[in-house]
């Protein structure tokens, strides 16, 4: 059983939250998880300026993302920042990249899920995740989310990321907010919980 965990991260919430749901996976027996980014739209310069170069130069080591990593993988777990309640440019350019994947029916019947950061805590992490699944839904994948087995999202002592859609994290205005325990524990259990459904379905 394969579980790709593929991200896009400009200040390095996501890619936190990415290593706590490859942790959460590699809990389930018979998983083999392997973390994966997608490539970089911008520019060097432009990334200066944002105050993201240095961060993104740490994630080098990360392997960029090949198509056959998805056609390998039994499951799929999408990590992406919200833009404007939608995911980033960079994670769109890559599905849009996909054509020859759908065209040959290659991802039909994986597993997908999603986990996202917003800045604030009402800055689209729901539709960023629902606006997710539209293309995996057109490539044919099975759609699992974050159910509330996981009680964490309905806690009320704190501000805190979470829904049944997916694991998610708040990051603050200017990113200074890194995932809490609550969040990462969310994204753990996402990791877990997908590669659950995963082993029933590849049984």
């Amino acid at each position: 059983m394969k579980i790709l965990v593929l991200f896009y991260s400009t200040y390095g919430h996501i890619k936190l939250m990415a290593e706590a749901v490859v942790e959460g996976a590699k809990q389930v027996e018979g998983a083999e998880v392997i973390l994966r980014r997608v490539p970089e739209t911008l520019p060097d310069a432009v990334l200066e300026k944002m105050g993201a170069f240095e961060i993104q130069k740490s994630f080098a080591n990360i392997p960029v993302v090949e198509h056959s990593d998805l056609v390998n993988a039994d499951a799929i777990i999408f990590g992406t920042p919200t833009r404007f309640g939608n995911m980033t440019g960079q994670m769109k350019q890559f599905l849009d990249s996909t054509g020859g994947l759908w065209a040959q029916g290659s991802l039909i019947g994986k597993v997908a899920s999603v986990f996202t950061s917003s800045a604030t805590q009402h800055g689209g992490q729901e539709s960023t995740i629902l606006s997710t699944h539209i293309p995996l839904l057109h490539h044919g994948m099975i759609i699992v989310g974050l159910p509330y087995s996981f009680q964490g999202q309905t806690r009320i002592d704190e501000i805190t990321g979470c829904s049944p859609y997916g694991a998610s994290t708040i990051a603050g205005a200017q990113g200074e907010r890194l995932p809490s325990l609550n969040e990462l524990e969310g994204a753990r259990f996402l990791g877990k919980h997908v590669a659950t459904i995963t082993a029933k379905l590849t049984r």
